[in-house]
């Protein structure tokens, strides 16, 4: 089954803290990422299904764009995303955890018969996150 992938981008804000340890126990795990930083997020999302004989897509990027822009792009670029998503209340705002986000927010909203088969998500030039949904987790 062929793949297309569509890649976004985001400018975020976020910081690592957990209330359940003490301030030196935050340091040690997350360094000076307990201080308020942001990235240039690169977002890729990739769909899978039958190409359609009529257009020769597996989707329109058209119908794409709009699904990641109204339910990804408008919540998190320009986000302090820790604070301003309730989602991530009880979560840290990490690679791993955003990509879980992203998928619960897009995954139903995907127009069949094509699905969302990976997201990836790169907060650095040395640091991504791939996820291939709750079924691909093992």
């Amino acid at each position: 089954m062929p793949l297309i992938t569509k890649q976004y981008k985001f400018c975020a804000a976020h910081k690592y803290w957990n209330p359940n340890w003490d301030e030196n126990e935050n340091i040690s795990i997350f360094q000076e990422d307990v201080r308020l930083h942001g990235h240039n997020y690169e977002l890729d999302i990739t769909i899978g299904g039958p190409i359609n004989q009529d257009s020769g897509f597996i989707i329109n990027i058209m119908d794409l764009n709009k699904i990641v822009d109204e339910y990804v792009i408008s919540k998190l670029d320009h986000s302090h995303i820790d604070q301003d998503i309730d989602w991530f209340s009880e979560k840290q705002p990490s690679t791993e955890n955003i990509v879980v986000f992203i998928w619960e927010q897009i995954a139903d909203k995907i127009p069949v018969p094509a699905h969302l088969h990976s997201i990836k998500l790169r907060e650095t030039p040395t640091i991504f996150t791939e996820y291939y949904g709750p079924e691909g987790e093992e």
